[in-house]
């Protein structure tokens, strides 16, 4: 335990970070805007063993922004395998009557999965992708209106003369023997169109009110790299549509000259986690280059800082930042040095694990784990790295309808597993 001294000095460093938001001339970082958990909530220890930071030098921003104590689940898990034999799987959805749409990245295949394992044939009809590296089909949604339109929503990459980027696309879902989509529409594509297997990010996110977040990466060579904090390219930004992929007029760029006004926020690097939380606020993380992963909260209008600002450096290890923090740039909620490499991610809400109530879980692919991270007022105050035992790269984590995890391992022969209490 921390003594009582420790306890007070983070909370006091906790609540030096709060306050008004700084204007784009102010040279503090800007943080979260919230009250300090109380103090006999927050966890207190070691963090979660891992390996010394690539880069030393950059030091938090406030105090558990990197490096949360180590924490662990009280009930035991119970992990069944519900199907196996898919190609480096990316993505999970929920169709009405709990049967799961998984879609297979470098194959563009996707199935329909029932709750007891029984994969359909491929879906037919749909847009042929570009497979190669990181390209393929990746996310999968149900449209919100889906039991009377049958619509539903995937992104991929998209071959294109020039190169590829990633779109949107919906369609008619058409169950039967053969099940097939009808009535293909691309509905977004990210521009201007570049020569890259890598960085495209993918991940969808319906609203309440019937908005669709995607988020999207800077396709990672410097041609894209550069383009991440410039609002006449998509690269490197979450980007909010209505269904049919026409612009919401209260979107912060709409009036903005020559801005694609599609954009939510702006400098991100690979955005391959995004959810909501409770208040319906999005959530991402993104993979950072080696050092720096990072969970964000984007806001309308913000910048988040790539390339100019992070806590990483290049694979060379070269360095690609002068400071982690920057004047007008926002900070992130919570970075990982070494790395987690993160991909899907959902905030948990169900019943079945009372403990892991409004608990943020993303999948790791490198750390091969089940990343849980405690929240208190948008901050983490506790970390845990789960079914490490797996030795599996985790792709996916959805919470079903009835309060259980659902994963996607990434390997050739991938597997789609159910998490409940033992």
């Amino acid at each position: 335990m921390r003594t009582l001294s420790m306890t007070l000095l983070l909370a006091a460093l906790l609540w030096s970070c709060s306050g008004k938001t700084p204007n784009p001339s102010d040279d503090k970082p800007q943080t979260p805007e919230d009250p300090v958990p109380p103090d006999d909530a927050l966890p207190s220890g070691p963090p979660v063993p891992t390996g010394p930071p690539n880069v030393p030098e950059f030091q938090p921003a406030f105090a558990g922004q990197t490096r949360a104590p180590a924490i662990q689940t009280k009930t035991a898990l119970q992990v069944t395998e519900i199907a196996l034999g898919f190609r480096n799987p990316w993505a999970i959805a929920f169709l009405p009557d709990q049967r799961m749409l998984v879609t297979e990245k470098p194959t563009g295949a996707l199935y329909i999965v029932t709750p007891q394992g029984a994969k359909s044939p491929a879906v037919a009809g749909l847009p042929s992708v570009d497979g190669r590296g990181q390209g393929g089909l990746l996310d999968v949604e149900v449209g919100p209106d889906y039991a009377q339109s049958s619509l539903i929503y995937w992104t991929y990459y998209e071959p294109r003369q020039g190169g590829n980027g990633l779109a949107v696309a919906r369609a008619k879902l058409v169950e039967g023997a053969q099940p097939r989509v009808e009535g293909v529409q691309v509905i977004f594509r990210m521009m201007p169109t570049l020569e890259s297997t890598l960085h495209a990010g993918g991940r969808l996110v319906f609203t309440p009110d019937g908005k669709l977040f995607v988020t999207l990466g800077e396709r990672s060579i410097l041609e894209g790299r550069v383009q991440a904090r410039d609002v006449r390219s998509h690269f490197g930004k979450v980007v909010r549509i209505n269904p049919d992929g026409s612009v919401p007029q209260d979107n912060p760029y709409v009036n903005t000259a020559g801005a694609k006004p599609e954009i939510w926020s702006v400098g991100h690097r690979n955005i391959l986690a995004a959810a909501l939380d409770r208040q319906q606020r999005l959530w991402t993380v993104e993979m950072g280059p080696r050092g720096g992963d990072e969970l964000n909260r984007p806001e309308a209008g913000k910048d988040y800082g790539w390339p100019t600002i992070g806590y990483g450096e290049e694979y060379s290890g070269a360095p690609i930042h002068e400071s982690p923090q920057g004047p007008g740039m926002e900070q992130p909620v919570y970075y990982w040095d070494p790395v987690i490499s993160p991909s899907g991610m959902t905030i948990y809400t169900g019943e079945l694990f009372p403990e892991w109530r409004d608990n943020v879980f993303i999948g790791s692919l490198s750390g091969q784990a089940l990343v849980r991270l405690m929240m208190r007022n948008d901050r983490v105050v506790g970390e845990e790295r789960l079914l490490t035992d797996l030795r599996a790269r985790i792709r996916e984590v959805v919470q079903g309808p009835e309060g259980a995890l659902y994963l996607l391992t990434d390997a050739t022969n991938g597997k789609l597993l159910k998490i409940t209490p033992r």
